[in-house]
């Protein structure tokens, strides 16, 4: 794998953040494509895609800290650790409140603006999922499948041994995603189912992909921290939607007793 790019003078670039960078654009021009379902003009996508993203590399990178602390404690290059790693689900937090506070503050739909965006988080995690696996890091566990894949010259995965490619696993499950989402946005209203199906799917598919991942990552008990909290992202995204659901069915009940 391709762990550095290219060189220009001092200035190296580097797979993981070139693939990042990527994800960003695609999902923002995803949202930017899709607002005009959602009603929400393009200097309002571009203005909460930024506060999206500052708010997920904040959160990402806090949640990184947390979950590494242990190993940050006992490391002998401590700021060059700091620097390596980032958690995704720190990332879908921090993206969310920073949304919250946006949509607060210019007084625009908190859930709408999720509704838009879901489709566009899958398609970055997408392309990010691509620089984890030129960068060597969420490798999967030793195996003799001829799937598996052999990295050379990593600084993160262990080198010369077959690994199964769970970046890739997870690259595609998050494709898969983001085409869901999207077609189920075309038939539901824009009232957070869209969002709470994102967490429900992306939570099931975590918790999987864990199974198979083998890198550090932090645990809870027998669990990774991603299993973890992906129990309670999953379960409350289904509140969500079950309550919706409900008020539908309600509405729908009000409605036929008034016309009667």
């Amino acid at each position: 794998m391709h762990y550095k790019l290219f060189s220009i003078g001092p200035i190296t670039i580097y797979s993981y953040g070139f693939m990042i960078a990527l994800g960003f654009l695609a999902a923002i021009l995803l949202a930017m494509y899709r607002s005009k379902k959602y009603e929400v003009d393009g200097n309002t996508v571009i203005d909460l895609a930024l506060c999206c993203i500052v708010g997920g590399l904040l959160g990402a990178k806090l949640l990184y800290l947390i979950t590494d602390l242990p190993n940050l404690i006992h490391s002998k290059n401590v700021l060059s650790d700091i620097t390596n790693g980032f958690v995704v689900y720190g990332g879908i937090l921090g993206g969310v409140l920073a949304c919250f506070i946006y949509t607060r503050r210019k007084k625009v739909n908190f859930l709408k603006c999720l509704d838009l965006i879901a489709p566009s988080v899958a398609i970055g995690q997408c392309l990010g999922r691509i620089g984890c696996l030129m960068a060597g890091c969420c490798y999967g566990r030793e195996t003799t499948c001829s799937i598996g894949i052999v990295f050379q010259n990593s600084p993160m995965a262990p080198n010369g041994i077959r690994l199964l490619p769970t970046q890739i696993f997870s690259s595609v499950g998050d494709l898969l995603l983001a085409i869901v989402l999207i077609l189920y946005a075309r038939r539901k209203p824009t009232d957070g189912r869209v969002i709470n199906l994102y967490l429900i799917l992306y939570g099931v598919g975590r918790f999987i992909i864990e199974i198979f991942r083998n890198d550090p990552r932090g645990n809870v008990g027998f669990l990774s921290t991603s299993q973890f909290i992906s129990i309670f992202i999953v379960i409350f995204g289904m509140i969500q939607l079950f309550c919706l659901n409900k008020r539908d069915k309600l509405n729908k009940e009000t409605q036929k007793t008034e016309e009667s």
